[in-house]
This record gives C-alpha cells, structure tokens and sequence, in this order.
C-alpha cells in the first residue's frame, strides 16, 4: 500500500520504474544523436557539400528519430498496462473495503464520497499513473544525459541549462502548492456537491410530499456554484503556471542561443557545436515543461490516490486473523456471543451483546426503531471487522463473523429484495448459480408460486423486474424465500420482510416461512406482535444492547422493556 510520498509504492512500480528508467536512458541517447546527426547534415549542407556526401548522417539521424519515438512508444504500453493492472486491483480493494465494513464505514466516509472513489477517483489516478509519472522519471534522467553531454561541447551552454533550472523549479514549487490548495479544495467541494445531490436523490420524493422540493433548488444551486468558483480558481492557477513555465524555459533557450551567437561572430565557437547545442537545449526543458502540465493536470489523481490509500489503510488496519478450522453448523450446533461490542471511529455501535442457542430455532429481534435491531443482524452477517468480546461455535473461538466458511451459511432476506432483471429462474438462483431448473421448479412449487408461474409464457424463464413482468411485493418476498430454500443454508437472517405487506400477503408469507425454515436457525427483525408470539426466543434490543431475551409470555411476565415496548 502507498503510504509515503513521493512516487506510488503499489505492487509491480518498482518494476516498472526500473523500466521507465532504462528506457529514458535509451531515449535520452537517441536525442543526442538525433541532434547530432541533423546537426551535421545541415552544417555540411551549409558548408556547399553535395546531398549524396551526407546521405550516411541522414540515414542516421531517421534511425536515432525512430528509435526514440518507439522508445516513447514502449514506455507508454508499459505504463498503461501497469496502470490498468494497478487500477483494476484497487477499485476490487475498495469495492471489497465497502461491502465487508458495513453501514457504519459507509456512513462516515459518506456514499456519494465512496462511490467517487470508486468511479471517478480511479480514473484521475489511473491517468496520474499512466501519465504523470513516467514524465516524471524522465525528467530525472533525459535532461541530466542532455546537459552531460552538453557540457562536453560548450561548457558555457551547459553552465546557463544547469543555472536556469532550479529557478524555474522553485517558481514551479510556489505556483504548484497554490495549485494544490486549490485543487484540494475542489475536491472537497465536489465531495460535498456529490453527498449533496445523492441525498436530494434519496429525500426527493419526501421533499416533493411536504412541499419543500423547489426550495430545495436553491440549496443545490448555491453548492454547484461553489464548485465552480473553485474550480475557476484552479484553473486559473494551473494557466498562469503553465505561462510561467513556457515563459521561462523560452527565455532561458533564448539566452542560450545570444550567447552562442555572439561567440559565433567572434569565431570562439563553431557552427557544428552551436547547432547540436539549440538543437539540443528544447530538448533539454521538454520534459520540464511536460511535467509541469501534467502536475496541474493530474492534481485530481493525486489527492484521489491519497484518499483511496487512506480508505484502504484504515481498512487494513483492522483485518483480524482468520482461522484455519472450518465452521461447521447442524442441528446440534451451538453459538455463544459473550460481551460483544463494536465501534467505528469512537462511535460505538453496539454494546454488551450476549446470547447463546442451540441447534434450529426462530429468534426475533425486538426493539424500537433506532435501537439496533438492524445493526445486529449486519453483525450476524460479518458485516463489522472491529469485534470486541468473544464469539464461540461449537466450542470454537473465532475473531468475528466475517469469515467465508460462516458467510456460506447465511442466506438473508430484507424487507425489499432486489429483483434483478434477468429471468424468475436466475433470480431465485442467487446463491447456487448453477442449480438446474428441476431443483428451481421443486422451490417454486413449494413456496406457492406454481400457478403464477404456469401463466408465464416461458415459465421460470420469463424475464422479471426492470425491463419485464413486474411481480407484487408479497411474489418479490416469495421470490427472495425461494433463495434461501434453494441455496438450503441453514442459518436465515430476516429484515422485517413482511413489514410493507398487507395483511392476507402477510398472513400467508407467515405460514410458508414457519413451515419451510422449520430445521433452520431464523434471525427475524420484527415489529409484528403476532410474530413475536410465534417466536421460540426474543431479543430486546434497547439503546444498542440487549436488555431482555426470553420467550414472549416471559417477557410479558417480567413488566420489563418488551412489555412497555408492547403495550406502552
């Protein structure tokens, strides 16, 4: 992981460095005597010899001119395979760093934010990569070669390069932290322009509904006309340093040339020296100046590279150690969580989490909302990495529950089930993708969507959700059971499916899923008391903990939280 500053640490750069390195040294000679060589043809040429007397220096010159631009060529391959490589990786990191870290990672870091990362982000650095640093490690190496050999020629030329550019790099320096600060502000605004417009998404029909949709187009256009007063800012900035920088290294070749004119007249120099010389000296700022550009050009990728590794880092941070046992889960299986409690970023999530059970069951989750009740279930599913407390499986202590021998286990229905656009049959093949159409039709019987399927023109293959045959959300919640079934996981986690139902879907949703998840272990979130009392444990969360857990006549019995959760 880059960590440091300075050039992108990533696995395979210093490869490719060593590469670009080599390259440029390669390169670096080719301008040399691609100078040299058209220096020569036009100084005889000058001098009255015939075309034919320099034909071997021509032939040179377009061997030298060649080479150098295949040069260029290969480097630039290199770089873009290495940034692909590079990019591709990174963005599976992020994408693994978003679903593993659960809702409490995305809502500090801020949706809009992440999901800039992950689009645009990666395609600023992946131009920074391919781009900026190549020009960068030629930088170190061409001008150097250049005014090495230089030096050999005409020792005054090489003096003025050498003096020339240190004050050209501390006006760079000056003029690129004013255009950091500027960029980095850009970028702040842009993530706040982002979280800004995602929420407006999220809350428009809410805004719409209290009538308070239109007033919120002012708060929208008054952060767009942030953004773009500091990106105005930045630009500016990068064209008066690109200004700067053209008009320094023009003055500097110009000062070059006088001087050699000068001596020229004089007849200290000759003209073959001189011409390699001016030949040479754009040659010698090109480089520069590229870097220059694409400084300002790829400040985006800058900062975005220091926002990725920061996500990641801080992801990485908190890896606990796997375990090589396997979990196993059966009918006599048993889980003990003792003590858990989990924080993110100081803020702590949940607390004092203790439960224990023993082989098939259903367990509801009972609380207020707000309480916890969901964050729990994203506990069970191995969503959070920062687990305090001990877990224990069948005498098995394991770190946290974010481990793929448990997470197979695991089948989870929410209250609204994505129904992906594509065919009944690929959609209940969720979690076995290669499950045959026998085994898809034997669930779709048992969860009471045959008939609905035999009115389909092609069955199971019908094609649902957007773009097809649009199903009820009680056939949506058939659809997600369907999963569960024929994935035959034994732990069912539940996210209060039935919540938006009415209440015939819901009384019928109820009786097919205590009848098929009968020898499961069903985690079910709930506020229904009719499924309360069909529960073989309760969970009472309150305030982030678990406050009670006991059958639903026992909590009545105790007067605690459930029974003021319950009647008032």
């Amino acid at each position: 992981m880059n960590r440091k500053k300075g050039l992108p640490s990533y696995p395979g750069s210093k490869l490719l460095y060593s590469w670009i390195g080599f390259f440029s040294v390669l390169e670096a000679i080719a301008i040399i005597a691609q100078a040299f060589f058209l220096a020569r043809v036009i100084t005889f040429l000058f001098e009255g010899q015939m075309i034919n007397e320099v034909i071997n220096d021509i032939v040179f010159f377009f061997i030298s001119f060649v080479v150098r631009y295949m040069i260029t060529f290969s480097i630039r391959v290199i770089a873009e395979r290495y940034s692909l490589k590079t990019i591709e990786q990174l963005r599976e990191q992020l994408i693994h760093a978003y679903f593993n870290n659960g809702t409490a990672f995305i809502s500090s870091h801020g949706t809009a934010r992440l999901v800039l990362l992950a689009i645009e982000g990666m395609d600023q650095l992946k131009d920074y990569l391919q781009i900026a640093i190549p020009r960068m490690i030629r930088t170190m190496i061409v001008p150097f070669f250049i005014v090495v050999y230089i030096f050999t020629v005409d020792k005054v030329s090489a003096g003025i390069l050498v003096v020339t550019v240190p004050i050209i790099i501390i006006f760079m320096i000056l003029l690129g932290l004013a255009a950091q600060k500027m960029a980095d502000k850009q970028y702040e605004t842009y993530r706040i322009l982002s979280n800004h417009f995602v929420d407006s998404l999220k809350g428009l029909e809410t805004l719409k509904y209290i009538g308070e949709s239109k007033r919120h187009e002012s708060k929208i256009a008054t952060v767009s006309d942030d953004y773009r007063k500091a990106t105005n800012k930045t630009l500016r900035m990068a064209f008066l340093s690109s200004f700067a920088l053209d008009f320094f290294t023009s003055l500097s070749i110009a000062f070059v040339a006088v001087t050699l004119g000068f001596r020229l007249i004089d007849g200290i120099t000759t003209l073959l020296p001189a011409l390699t010389i001016l030949i040479l000296a754009p040659e010698y700022f090109l480089p520069i100046r590229q870097v220059g550009k694409d400084y300002h050009a790829t400040l985006d990728g800058q900062v975005a590279m220091e926002q990725i590794d920061d996500v990641l880092v801080r992801v990485n941070e908190h890896k606990q150690p796997g375990n090589d046992e396997q979990i196993k889960w059966d009918q006599k299986s048993e889980l003990t969580i003792d003590q858990i409690r989990i924080a993110f970023e100081d803020k702590t999530i949940l607390q004092d989490i203790s439960f224990s059970w023993k082989g098939p069951g259903f367990i509801g989750i009972v609380g207020e909302s707000g309480a916890g009740k969901s964050t729990f279930l994203h506990f069970l599913a191995g969503f959070n990495r920062q687990v305090q407390g001990s877990i224990n499986m069948n005498g098995q202590t394991i770190k946290t529950f974010q481990r793929s021998d448990w997470l197979d286990k695991i089948a989870y229905i929410p209250q609204h089930p994505y129904i992906f656009p594509t065919s009944l049959a690929n959609n209940i093949r969720f979690y076995e993708p290669d499950a045959s159409d026998e085994a898809v039709e034997r669930i779709v019987k048992k969860i009471g969507l045959q008939s609905f399927v035999e009115q389909l023109p092609e069955g199971i293959h019908e094609r649902i959700g957007e773009g097809g045959r649009m199903l009820s959300g009680g056939q949506e919640q058939r659809v997600a059971i369907a999963r569960a079934l024929l994935s035959e996981r034994p732990i069912i986690l539940l996210d209060e499916p039935t919540a938006h139902l009415d209440v015939e879907t819901e009384y019928e949703l109820k009786q097919l899923m205590i009848d098929v998840f009968t020898e499961k272990l069903v985690f079910f979130a709930t506020h229904r008391i009719h499924w309360m009392q069909s529960m073989d444990e309760l969970i009472v969360i309150d305030k982030q903990t678990i406050v009670e857990h006991g059958t639903h006549e026992q909590l009545i019995n105790k007067n605690g939280t459930y029974k003021t959760l319950i009647y008032g």
